[in-house]
């Protein structure tokens, strides 16, 4: 394999020669000279300093280290319903659709796939390949990539308990549809209940001032007329009862039946993740496949409904006018960033389980075809419903839906209550959504228990299971505000200022980590190592120029939105309390700034801790450290039968302290 490094040197290739000296080999020539003796060998003065490409780097760990015994997934099939559940979460059911007819219908769908080929996708497949090659989680990695950004890291870990926090909470609420749904069903089988509890006004819930049946609503608009379906008040007015408080302004108490409801999320999450690999690769099986097969039962039952074609024609009509904005393609790069998932840790965590070898370039194809096809398919399954609720009310497609958590649990909830069987709809859909919500989960809490099992093996990753629970428990106690009585609006600032905004300029400075210090060559020999075959241009164009770029705009305008235009106005118009106080933006600036503080603050301690001239500071923080690789690393092992070996060229310097570190040279 030739070097591609860029600025790393070339090496020397020599039929015949040996490989780099074993872990065994290492030790018996250390083994002559004593505690303190170090030997070197230099190149002539003649000639220039040579240096391997970096995916010849590798660690020797001393015998209790134990990286050759990471576990892997138990089958092929396991990773890729673990990456699957991931991806395709909540957002895939109520928020790409909501974004597509809002941005050119049909039209939207072509910067969706231009963003997903040269944005979204090259970012999937490189967190893929970081894991798969490293095999070590988020903190770890950056030891082996640019350790001055191991900050990122820790801003991964911040962002993945504020995600913990407010996403565990929302599944809290599918879970809380979810057993009202199998009480009523109960009831009905005893001939004590014949409906659903949201379908008609006249509980003791509502307001019989604003609720109105869906039956006689008769063209009214709830932009002009201050009315509010069954749904909606039972969502509001029973099951948060968010009434009871002023919002963000004032919480109000812990309401029991939803902090039960969360406390069984998060118990369910305990035993899936508690085991490793072991125990969510057997999770997965249910967690990831059950909500294809709701969906589509969802899909034959929505296209069936009188109007689903009004619902579907409004979906797919292309509003070519639209494609001329910019506005769309921010929106269509955003959707796509957010939907694959790429930075919150948890692809380099899972993929760090697999074999060395496995091919993760045909895993990132499948996985992100997948997600999108769900996301295009979702569509027709909310669509085909909204056409029928406009129908039934005698109201356009645009008047009957709303984004977010609304569109499922209030818009959907009222065509479920409506439809023949609801019973049996209402309980496969809320099961969906707890199965979506729970793959997704999964995934943001392990990427952040493997990345500090990693980082602190023989303390964290030696009591995984203790380490879970209380892990989990404390971001339980944490999650608590979010279940009182204006916890809804707590979960919207955790969403938006916790983890949507922050995670932008996360994933950017990792492109910049990675593919800039590190180097697309570096990174182009780790895959090939890996998979046998070098990533081809399109994708080094793509890591090292698009993809940045790509980050950067989503970026800027997210910022612009925010602090120039309208996007902070309509935020804090969207929360139940109002007037909203003024210091929400200072709220939301210091959630932000709660976990990027880490980036430039890691790279600072490091600056101050290393030695020499700002150059050689920068040098030292910027490089990966060099490690010898071990006799049984695979990234060596499996080119054992090959003819052609290299030299070793660079100076080569042996220290030891009884064998109790790492032991490491520059190859």
């Amino acid at each position: 394999m030739t070097d591609n490094s860029g600025g790393c040197g070339e090496r020397e290739k020599t039929s015949g020669l040996p490989l780099p000296p074993s872990q065994e080999d290492l030790q018996q020539a250390l083994a002559i000279h004593t505690m303190t003796s170090v030997v070197t060998h230099t190149n002539p003065k003649d000639e220039p300093k040579q240096s391997p490409p970096p995916s010849y780097k590798a660690v020797v760990y001393s015998e209790s280290k134990g990286e050759d015994e990471r576990e892997t997934w138990g089958k092929k099939i396991e990773f890729l319903l673990a990456v699957v559940g991931f991806a395709v979460d909540l957002g895939n059911v109520w928020r790409f659709p909501y974004v597509c007819y809002a941005n050119g219908g049909g039209a939207f769908l072509i910067p969706y796939f231009i963003m997903l080929i040269f944005g979204g996708l090259p970012l999937f497949y490189m967190e893929l390949c970081l894991g798969q090659f490293h095999r070590c989680g988020c903190l770890s990695l950056w030891e082996k990539i640019c350790p001055m950004l191991k900050g990122v890291g820790y801003a991964i870990c911040v962002i993945d308990v504020y995600v913990g926090m407010f996403y565990n909470t929302v599944i809290g609420w599918a879970v809380y549809y979810f057993i009202s749904s199998l009480v009523s069903a109960g009831q009905y089988t005893q001939g004590s209940a014949e409906v659903l509890p949201w379908t008609s006004c006249g509980n003791e819930w509502n307001d019989n001032a604003t609720c109105v049946d869906l039956a006689d609503v008769n063209g009214r608009n709830k932009t002009f007329f201050d009315i509010s379906s069954p749904a909606e008040e039972y969502f509001m007015r029973e099951v948060l009862e968010i009434h009871e408080s002023d919002g963000i302004t004032r919480l109000g108490s812990i309401k029991p039946s939803l902090a039960l409801s969360t406390m069984a999320v998060f118990i369910l999450v305990y035993f899936a993740l508690w085991k490793g690999v072991k125990s969510t690769g057997k999770v997965v099986w249910v967690t990831a496949i059950a909500p294809y097969i709701v969906l589509f039962c969802l899909l034959i039952r929505g296209i069936t409904l009188d109007g689903a074609d009004i619902g579907i024609k409004y979906y797919l009509t292309p509003q070519w006018e639209k494609l001329f904005t910019m506005q769309v393609w921010i929106a269509a790069a955003t959707q796509i960033f957010f939907s694959l998932g790429p930075g919150f840790g948890t692809l380099l965590a899972l993929s760090s389980y697999n074999k060395f070898n496995n091919n993760c370039y045909k895993d990132a194809l499948i996985t992100s075809s997948i997600n999108c096809a769900t996301s295009f398919v979702a569509g027709f399954v909310i669509f085909s419903v909204l056409g029928y609720m406009a129908k039934m009310q005698n109201l356009d497609v645009s008047d009957v839906g709303m984004e977010g958590e609304g569109l499922v649990f209030i818009v959907y909830s009222d065509a479920i209550a409506s439809m023949p069987g609801s019973f049996f709809w209402a309980i496969i859909f809320f099961f969906m959504l707890i199965t979506l919500g729970l793959d997704s989960t999964f995934g943001g809490l392990e990427a952040m228990i493997t990345g500090l099992c990693d980082e602190y093996p023989k303390t964290l990753g030696k009591n995984r299971e203790a380490f879970v629970a209380a892990l989990l428990g404390g971001i339980y106690l944490c999650a608590l505000p979010t279940c009182t009585y204006g916890g809804k609006d707590l979960v919207a600032m955790l969403n938006m200022f916790g983890s949507s905004t922050p995670i932008l300029f996360v994933v950017f400075v990792e492109t910049i980590g990675v593919f800039w210090f590190y180097g697309v060559s570096r990174f182009c020999d780790d895959v090939e190592l890996m998979i046998g075959s070098r990533p081809s241009l399109f994708w080094r164009i793509c890591w090292q120029y698009i993809s940045p770029i790509f980050l950067l705009v989503i970026l800027i305008f997210t910022l612009i939105d925010f602090l120039a235009l309208e996007g902070l106005e309509n935020f804090k118009k969207s929360m139940f309390s109002q007037p909203s106080p003024g210091w929400l933006g200072m709220l939301g600036l210091m959630m932000t700034m709660s976990s990027l503080w880490f980036i430039p603050a890691y790279a600072i301690w490091k600056y101050i801790k290393a030695e020499g001239t700002p150059m050689e500071r920068f040098k030292k923080i910027s490089t990966p450290v060099e490690f010898l690789p071990s006799s049984k690393d695979p990234r060596f092992t499996q080119k054992t039968t090959q003819e052609t070996h290299h030299t070793i060229t660079n100076n080569i310097n042996f220290k030891t302290s009884a064998y109790s570190s790492s032991v490491a040279t520059d190859l």
